[in-house]
């Protein structure tokens, strides 16, 4: 079910000032995902490791081995699957709000919902 215009338009109106006057918010955002292929190699290779922990732990039916193992597997994968890219942060003029929301809202890349919501409003 769409949005009405009405509230469209709020959520335009509160996503402008959540950019304007969230300086983290807004470096986090407009820095692009990249991944180091070191790191998804490394995070997979401490999943399997931890996959290899739980399964050991049910063959000895040992509980506490099994929660281990369970969470090297975790911990793999969040390292597999973290951002590890250090991009340049945005300028500090532009991240503090002192130019129009609009002109600042224009500076970011489209993230994925951004462009399905577009797809899905017809625009």
């Amino acid at each position: 079910m769409g949005l009405s215009e009405r509230e469209q338009r709020l959520l335009d109106e509160m996503e402008r000032s959540l950019y304007a006057t969230d300086a983290d918010l807004v470096s986090k955002l407009s820095r692009p995902a990249t991944f180091s292929p070191r790191r998804i190699i490394g995070g997979l290779a401490v999943s399997v490791i931890g996959i290899s922990l739980l399964i050991v732990a049910v063959m000895l039916q040992f509980a506490l081995f099994g929660v281990v193992g369970f969470l090297v597997m975790l911990t793999g994968l969040i390292l597999a699957s973290s951002n590890s890219g250090v991009a340049k942060a945005p300028s500090v003029a532009a991240s503090t709000g002192k130019s129009a929301p609009k002109a600042t809202k224009k500076e970011f890349n489209r993230s994925f919902f951004e462009d399905r919501w577009d797809k899905r409003q017809g625009q």
